[in-house]
């Protein structure tokens, strides 16, 4: 092929498999070469050389029934997927069980399977973010995780600010007993969230007794409404940390007999889609899954392609979206 091109042996490996310093005319003679031989690279032969698989695991480790149900996991993939796809890349999307899964996941990438790895939704306990640092394994997480955040790239919403946002509105509103419904403790958004809501009543000198953890799900969601209503029936004010249990809250308080917003003012976090079909529509911060996905997606690319020097982090801003819930 390198005789047909008229370019050296070396000039055609890069040409063929999308190197640099391939200059325009030599790469039009080997792609003529390529479409005049019938030639097809051996994928198996040029992983053995290159040491790359072509490929970039997206690890979830949540239940597949959450995977497949929340819009936060689909807007995700997509977003990955397509930007990925520009490079020819493939997604592999490895799915576990928080702890149940871990070693299984844990010796997928030890034996290199992927040339790099996007982690969502990320618990205190898996342990990814230290075992990724240790084989120094091109990543990024979608959400601060919460061991070695200086040894790997990531990218978040400032969780803080967005519910200390959303506190402040039922405080302005007139709410003075304020309660939320938060997201799991062994996850960063989580506690970043409950940390919003505790410091924007603490500046209003309010209770901030009324807590209930849950686990982003609108059944999660319900019962926790419930427990929480029960435990506390004088709240006047719900701040929930995802629409999905922000829908189940509203659900909740309905069977309870109460009027929202004029009985408890709700508000939720995430926009995707969820908020503006609640009953009614729902109050709620609005997190830039799309942009976030995107930015993962391409600070993993910079590690592949050698260009990032260091771990980077890149931190968003939630905005407010007013509906009728608050």
């Amino acid at each position: 092929m390198a005789r047909l091109a008229g370019v050296s042996r070396a000039t055609a490996s890069r040409a063929i498999n999308g190197g640099s310093r391939v200059s325009a005319r030599a790469q039009q003679a080997v792609n003529d070469a390529v479409r005049q031989l019938g030639y097809t690279p051996n994928s198996a032969a040029r992983s053995l050389v290159t040491r790359r698989t072509d490929s970039v695991a997206l690890i979830v480790p949540e239940p597949d029934e959450r995977v497949f149900s929340d819009p936060f996991f689909a807007r995700t993939l997509h977003v990955v997927t397509n930007v990925l796809s520009e490079r020819d890349l493939q997604v592999v999307l490895l799915i576990a069980r928080p702890n149940d899964d871990k070693q299984r996941i844990l010796r997928y990438l030890h034996r290199r399977t992927v040339d790099g790895a996007i982690v969502v939704s990320h618990h205190r306990d898996d342990g990814l973010s230290d075992e990724v640092a240790t084989l120094k394994l091109p990543s990024t997480f979608v959400g601060r995780p919460w061991t070695s955040a200086d040894q790997v790239s990531w990218v978040s919403t400032d969780n803080i600010d967005g519910s200390h946002k959303a506190t402040r509105l039922l405080i302005e509103r007139g709410c003075r007993r304020i309660g939320t419904i938060a997201g799991p403790a062994d996850m960063t958004v989580g506690q970043d969230r409950l940390v919003g809501w505790r410091r924007a009543l603490a500046e209003a000198e309010l209770p901030d007794d009324a807590v209930v953890h849950s686990d982003f799900t609108e059944a999660g969601g319900i019962e926790a409404g419930r427990s929480i209503m029960r435990a506390h029936p004088d709240l006047d004010g719900l701040v929930v940390a995802s629409d999905l249990m922000a829908a189940g809250a509203l659900r909740a308080l309905a069977a309870a007999g109460k009027r929202v917003p004029d009985d408890v003012a709700v508000t939720g976090y995430d926009d995707l889609g969820i908020s503006e079909h609640t009953d009614p529509p729902l109050t709620t911060l609005r997190n830039p899954i799309t942009e976030m996905a995107d930015q993962a997606a391409r600070l993993l690319l910079e590690q592949l392609d050698g260009s990032a020097t260091a771990p980077r982090r890149v931190i968003f801003t939630p905005t407010l979206v007013r509906r009728l819930s608050a």
